[in-house]
């Protein structure tokens, strides 16, 4: 497997989808995505493995895009009811026929609407777990992409950082848990904006390899939470020598949900 997923042979199902999907967990996942625009890589992947749902419980993804982490987490948890968020419709289609492609549509719905002025359909107070990967950069941070795509996947537009954590309190239950896939750079945003409303935080650095710094991190925080917060040994991504970690390989592969 590499970065940027496995590609495999099936036909598609949309003139604008890739002619090929790629698939997530060793096949369990087919993701059909745009031709030339922007495409998830592992980070979904990991995001699904750190957010450790049960069965019977209802999860929102926020920003599902073709809905990588939602159909991760409903394939490695079987009982559990994932509600992706997505503001773009085209986005919105790819995610709902992936579902369909990985078996899960049942429990999978894809609901368009943005967070600042959220669709009647999601509740307040609704969801056990929200997991979210918002756009890593800042608005203005870097020249905006020419694709609107991916400058909607990279670059935060209206919704800034603290508009997504505010959105995740909102749609939680008390003592519900928030999960993040964000630069580590952006340390100092998601701790301030995290701050008054979620605790209890454990911080997963992603190693790119042995002796290189962290690029990314994963989080999970309880709304309302108390307990002093935990900087993890975390994950190394990558071997030294290339090829991923045998404990990366578990997760991307096996399914295996990622427990600190």
């Amino acid at each position: 497997m590499s970065d940027d997923l496995v590609p495999q042979a099936e036909a598609s199902l949309d003139p604008h989808a890739q002619a090929q999907p790629d698939y997530l967990l060793n096949g369990r996942v087919r993701l059909l995505q745009p031709d030339g625009g922007y495409r998830a890589a592992i980070d979904p992947v990991f995001l699904a493995a750190i957010t450790a749902a049960t069965d019977g419980e209802r999860v929102l993804d926020v920003g599902t895009g073709t809905g990588a982490a939602a159909l991760c987490l409903a394939v490695r948890v079987p009982g559990a009811a994932v509600v992706g968020l997505e503001q773009r419709a085209d986005a919105c289609a790819f995610a709902r026929r992936n579902a369909v492609l990985s078996g899960v549509a049942e429990r999978v719905e894809v609901v368009q609407g943005d967070l600042l002025a959220p669709p009647d359909g999601l509740p307040a107070g609704g969801f056990d777990r929200v997991m979210m990967n918002p756009p890593y950069l800042k608005a203005g941070a870097a020249s905006r992409p020419p694709d609107d795509w991916k400058a909607a996947a990279n670059m935060e537009g209206a919704a800034r950082l603290p508009d997504w954590i505010r959105f995740a309190d909102a749609m939680l239950k008390p003592r519900g848990t928030l999960t993040m896939v964000h630069r580590a750079d952006r340390i100092d945003d998601i701790l301030q904006a995290l701050r008054g409303r979620f605790g209890s935080l454990v911080l997963v650095p992603l190693w790119p390899k042995p002796g290189v710094e962290a690029k990314r991190l994963l989080l999970v925080a309880r709304k309302g939470g108390r307990a002093p917060a935990r900087l993890t040994a975390g994950l190394t991504v990558h071997k030294a020598e290339g090829g991923y970690s045998p404990a990366a390989e578990r997760v991307l592969r096996d399914a295996e949900a990622l427990i600190f």
